[in-house]
C-alpha cells in the first residue's frame, strides 16, 4: 500500500493501519537522518531523531491536508526540521557519551566498524561539497528514496528539473572521486586535501 494511502487509512481507523504507518515512517525518516547526521557519527543519535520524527508526524496526522501532495514530503519536512534543530544543538555544545552496551556485540569487530565508518565519511564528505540543493535532491532520492515526482513535490520543483540537478550532481561526484583517486595518499591512507573541498573548487584542483 502507498504511503499516502496508509496515512489516509490510519486518519481513519487508527489501530493497526497507525502502527504500520509509524513503521513506514520511521524507515524514511531514519534513512533521512543518517544521511543528514552522518558526520557526527552516531547511529544512537540517528535512531533517537528518527523517532522523534515519528512522535511529530503521529501528532500531526489528524491535521495533515493532502492537497496533491505525497505524504513522503509531509514526512521529510517534518525531518528537515528535526534534523536541523540537532545540528544546532550538536554544533552549539557537546554530544552524550553512548550508554554501554550490556552485552557483546555480535556486529562488525572495531577494526570492519572502522573500514565501513571512514567509507561513508569519504562519500559523505564528497556529498557536502556539492551544493545545496544537489545534496538535499541525492539524500532524498538515492538515501529516502523518493520518486523524482515526490521529490520534486517535497523541495517545490518539477520532476524534470529533479532530473536534471540528480544527473548534474551525479556528474560532479564521479568527477570528484576520479580527483580523489589521483590524489596521493598520506599514512593514514586517506588521500592528501581530500577532506573539505569547498563547492565549486574541482576544477582547481584538477589543473
Amino acid at each position: 500500500m502507498a504511503l499516502r494511502e496508509l496515512a489516509g487509512e490510519a486518519r481513519r481507523c487508527g489501530g493497526h493501519a497507525a502502527g504500520a504507518l509509524m513503521g513506514r515512517v520511521h524507515q524514511v525518516a531514519l534513512r533521512y537522518v543518517r544521511v543528514r547526521l552522518g558526520r557526527f557519527g552516531a547511529e544512537d543519535l540517528a535512531q533517537d531523531v528518527a523517532q522523534e520524527v515519528c512522535m511529530a508526524v503521529h501528532t500531526a496526522l489528524p491535521g495533515y491536508d493532502e492537497r496533491g501532495a505525497p505524504f513522503e514530503a509531509f514526512v521529510y519536512a517534518i525531518a528537515s526540521r528535526k534534523v536541523a534543530d540537532t545540528q544546532r544543538t550538536l554544533i552549539r555544545g557537546p554530544r552524550s557519551v553512548a550508554e554501554v552496551p550490556d552485552g557483546p556485540d555480535a556486529g562488525p569487530g572495531p577494526e570492519g566498524q572502522a573500514v565501513v565508518r571512514d567509507e561513508a565519511d569519504r562519500a559523505l564528505a564528497l556529498i557536502r561539497t556539492l551544493p545545496p540543493r544537489q545534496q538535499e535532491i541525492l539524500t532524498l532520492r538515492v538515501a529516502v528514496g523518493l520518486t523524482p515526482e515526490e521529490t520534486g513535490a517535497a523541495l517545490g520543483m518539477s520532476a524534470g528539473s529533479v532530473r536534471v540537478t540528480q544527473h548534474r550532481a551525479l556528474r560532479r561526484l564521479r568527477h570528484l572521486i576520479d580527483l580523489e583517486a589521483r590524489m596521493p595518499r598520506g599514512r593514514d591512507g586517506i588521500p592528501a586535501g581530500s577532506r573539505g573541498i569547498p563547492a565549486g573548487c574541482e576544477s582547481e584542483r584538477a589543473s
